[in-house]
């Protein structure tokens, strides 16, 4: 039992033990007053316990003094000598549950003091019999109270002994954490680092367009930064110490994502990819968007991994709610299922469903474990359903925190006429699919509050083309071929036709149809439907504008020769003047001698390692009267590896291998706007 229930536990049987003793004193008419007294006490002890205005140690000792007067008052009695020993040895194995011995010895010193009592009474007539039978019952009492005490000694004893073992057990764990928190450290920094410069190495060969097998190193690299990051999620999520990186983030930077790394899998030509965003899930949250990101990655792998034909459907909406919303994310698959038991393995211990050397599957079976770590450590919960055969539908529920309600997605305008959506039934292999496309229309028209109608053959648009004012139709790539001339006379009527493609789909000349590429999902929907024939860049969520950082003046900190060339080349790339420093010592140098906007620091180097060389820095800065943005660029990744720089002095933190993304936020966040030229215009 924990502390609370042992307390209760006591004060329970300290009041059981006073009602009976109220109830002996009436039948043998014992003191008449005294039952009053007892009350006073269980209503005591009662306060005392709900109250809690005393200390653990003084609450449990005051229960222990009133089990001492209680035992004295019933054994003083000239008939209650031999009762004494049985209500000594009960409360004494009820008391050693506080594991406190000053407890077992002060019962065992009331015995004799009960003992001398009635003894040097026995001249006063109290009708003790002072013969063999009472003798040898005095000696067995006593014997086995000695036998309960010895007993009680040893039991605590023993337990304070195991409780020190496990306190030293805790201490050697805790310091095992430690060097293994510095194993993950300098282990990821050694693998990462030359990763950074594999990853940034072959963007340097695409950009000189030496061919595609730079291509190739760059996906190699990426997938193994991937799996360095997973062995340390899941190490992390195992010791249960995933620390979560909170900040605002855009709700339609989910789903950017969804569809940025579906197209960078290779098998996204062979599966249909549809997202559902609901338009009313709120524009900006506050969360932790590297682990959702992490998130969608890991359950879209497991999804294509496991489906051979079909496709994914991916929904994500909100539920509201009084600390802000449920973010809910489902990913839906058309493979190959799993039964109950395999469900159930998933977030125990390594589970792959296929754990041959010649699977296929491919992976290193950590995906879910790192699901299910991250959502509880997030506050929420994964739902798995499944058949053999069937498919799977992972669902995910996380509690956010709400920054800006707005919907994320909407219309500019107020919308006239009628949508149609035409797509034939039949032409789905996996009938799945149909009914996900159609999912995905009706929450997307739902959301923006536009008329929707489905049409599955040329005849039905014709007949609700009559019947109503239909200003857009949207469909797949096989009814526009199968009706190509009908579907681009309806173009010149002023319809807007848009046709959902894949890959090397191309418009005849003069054509006035629209090309929606695949993966289907709500934003370029919108994007239609706000800009008509004059929409662009419906290949993205968000048309990126690449912010230029012209003319700041960097200094990059680093004990790798390559990382600095890998950094340089990048930062260029940003119109940034770059110059490099290849220790701690010599950055100080550099920075005495030079101004600076900005410097990079790597953690982990000889001599004098970047925490302390970003301290100095900021010593000299502050004696020149000098302002100066230092951001960690390091391996060092580990989870709460952000805060830990930051709480250290720095102004930022970016992870190698550099991620363009999170390079260009943190110089959104840290630069002046007059250092920021966004879209060729300075902010």
């Amino acid at each position: 039992m924990n502390i609370k229930s042992n307390e209760r536990y006591i004060v329970f049987m300290v009041t059981v033990a006073s009602l009976g003793l109220i109830a002996i004193n009436f039948l043998l008419k014992w003191e008449p007053w005294v039952p009053i007294v007892i009350l006073c006490e269980v209503f005591s002890i009662w306060a005392v316990h709900l109250i809690e205005d005393f200390k653990y140690e003084i609450r449990v000792a005051y229960y222990f003094f009133v089990a001492v007067l209680l035992i004295f008052y019933m054994s003083i009695h000239e008939t209650m000598l031999f009762d004494a020993s049985i209500a000594i040895v009960l409360v004494m194995l009820t008391f050693s549950v506080f594991e406190m011995m000053y407890m077992i010895n002060v019962l065992l010193a009331e015995y004799f003091v009960i003992i001398i009592y009635h003894f040097m009474n026995l001249s006063g007539n109290m009708g003790i019999d002072h013969d063999r039978i009472t003798v040898s019952r005095l000696l067995l009492h006593t014997v086995i109270i000695f036998l309960v005490y010895f007993i009680s000694r040893r039991n605590i004893g023993d337990n304070l002994d195991k409780r020190e073992e496990d306190r030293l057990k805790d201490e050697r764990l805790e310091s095992n954490d430690a060097d293994m928190e510095d194993f993950l450290s300098n282990i990821s920094h050694e693998l990462r680092t030359p990763v950074n410069v594999v990853n940034g190495m072959s963007d340097l060969l695409i950009k000189r367009e030496v061919g595609s097998e730079a291509e190739a190193i760059k996906r190699a690299g990426i997938r193994l930064a991937y799996q360095i990051e997973d062995i340390q999620d899941y190490t992390e999520c195992k010791r249960h110490k995933v620390l979560l990186e909170e900040e605002n983030y855009m709700s339609t930077s989910l789903i950017n994502d969804v569809v940025n790394s579906y197209k960078l899998n290779d098998d996204h030509d062979k599966l249909e990819l549809v997202v559902d965003l609901d338009p009313r899930v709120p524009t900006k949250m506050y969360g932790d968007i590297k682990k959702l990101h992490k998130l969608f990655r890991h359950l879209l792998e497991n999804a294509v991994k496991f489906t051979k034909r079909g496709g994914i459907y991916v929904r994500m909406f909100a539920e509201d709610k009084d600390y802000g919303v449920n973010l809910c994310i489902e990913i839906t698959d058309t493979g190959i299922g799993m039964d109950r038991s395999a469900i159930r393995s998933l977030a125990e211990g390594l589970y792959q469903a296929n754990k041959k050397r010649n699977r296929s599957s491919g992976g290193i079976g950590l995906g879910m474990n790192i699901v299910h770590g991250f959502v509880h450590a997030m506050g929420g919960f994964v739902k798995i359903e499944s058949e053999k055969g069937l498919g799977t539908t992972v669902r995910i529920t996380i509690p956010q925190k709400v920054v800006d309600p707005t919907p994320c997605l909407s219309l500019n305008r107020e919308f006239e006429g009628a949508v149609l959506f035409h797509v034939r039934p039949d032409k789905y292999v996996v009938p799945q699919l149909r009914d996900f496309y159609r999912g995905m229309a009706s929450s997307l028209a739902a959301g923006i509050h536009v008329p929707l109608y489905s049409a599955e053959t040329v005849y039905e648009v014709e007949r609700l083309k009559e019947k109503l004012e239909v200003s857009y139709i949207f469909m797949g790539q096989e009814e526009y071929e199968e009706n190509r001339g009908y579907f681009e006379a309806l173009a010149k009527e002023g319809i807007i036709v848009v046709v959902s493609s894949g890959d090397g789909f191309k418009l005849n000349q003069g054509s006035e149809a629209i090309i929606m590429p695949k993966p289907l999902y709500a934003y370029p929907a919108i994007k239609i439907l706000n800009e008509g024939r004059n929409a662009k860049d419906l290949d993205g969520v968000e048309s990126h504008i690449k912010p230029v950082f012209r003319n700041v003046k960097a200094l990059v900190v680093d004990d790798e020769p390559m990382n600095l060339v890998v950094a340089t080349s990048l930062f260029n790339g940003y119109e940034m003047i770059i110059d490099t420093a290849s220790s701690g010592k010599e950055s100080i140098q550099k920075f005495l001698h030079n101004d600076y906007d900005v410097i990079y620091m790597d953690h982990m180097m000889p001599e004098m390692d970047g925490v302390e060389a970003m301290k100095q820095i900021r010593k000299a800065a502050e004696e020149l009267d000098k302002e100066i943005i230092i951001i960690a660029l390091t391996a060092n990744a580990v989870s709460g590896a952000r805060e830990m720089f930051i709480r250290e002095g720095f102004d930022g933190f970016i992870a190698k291998p550099i991620n363009t993304t999170d390079f260009e936020r943190v110089m959104l966040r840290e630069l002046p706007e007059s250092k920021i030229v966004r879209g060729g215009r300075r902010a």
